[in-house]
């Protein structure tokens, strides 16, 4: 079997499959239960001020 046709069918099924569990997981750690101050004190950190 060709290199490109074996990689092919990797992409195909098994990296299809891994990439759909990434963004899942992605999304329900997103939406966690209590994520929400964190992201709100991540978002705020470019508007601090620093000046010593």
């Amino acid at each position: 079997m060709e290199t490109y046709t074996a990689m092919r069918h990797f992409a195909d099924s098994w990296g299809l499959l891994a990439m759909t569990l990434f963004f899942v997981g992605a999304v329900l750690f997103a939406f966690r239960p209590g994520s929400r101050a964190k992201a709100e004190e991540a978002a705020r950190i470019p508007f601090e001020d620093n000046r010593k």
